[in-house]
């Protein structure tokens, strides 16, 4: 399922198998914080370092502009957001990006169980700033 070749594909493949089995215990319907709580429990279980809500300072021109939480910090490599939307929408892939680029990290995760199946895309920093590309490994 997950491409050996890509950086920490063995901690998105926990992720993402500790996202499905939250998916298949509550499926689609419910508020985000939900599934953020439950995965959370899941994570735990399954022996995963993670800050829930990890807040991080913006900075344009290295002045503090404001700051975003990110629903997840896993390992202290990748950056987890989640969704509980019908569908992904380029918007969602556009926000994973921008958060990849001001936490300075490679590799994030953008899971969504607001579908009747999980969705989740594997979001990688663009090689330069005016392109916003993602890897799209996976959607069940």
């Amino acid at each position: 399922m997950i491409n050996s070749e890509y950086k920490y594909s063995d901690i998105t493949e926990k992720i993402i198998g500790c996202a499905m089995e939250v998916h298949r215990a509550l499926g689609n319907g419910f508020q985000e914080v939900i599934y953020q709580r439950a995965l959370a429990i899941e994570m735990e279980m399954r022996g995963l370092n993670f800050s829930r809500e990890h807040e991080m300072n913006i900075f344009y021109k290295e002045h503090k502009i404001g700051n975003r939480r990110v629903d997840f910090f896993v390992e202290e490599k990748i950056m987890v957001e989640l969704k509980a939307v019908v569908k992904l929408e380029d918007v969602h892939l556009a926000q994973a990006i921008n958060y990849l680029e001001a936490y300075g990290l490679e590799i994030g995760l953008l899971i969504n169980f607001g579908n009747t199946s999980l969705q989740f895309k594997r979001v990688m920093k663009p090689k330069n700033n005016h392109s916003q590309s993602f890897n799209q490994f996976n959607q069940s």
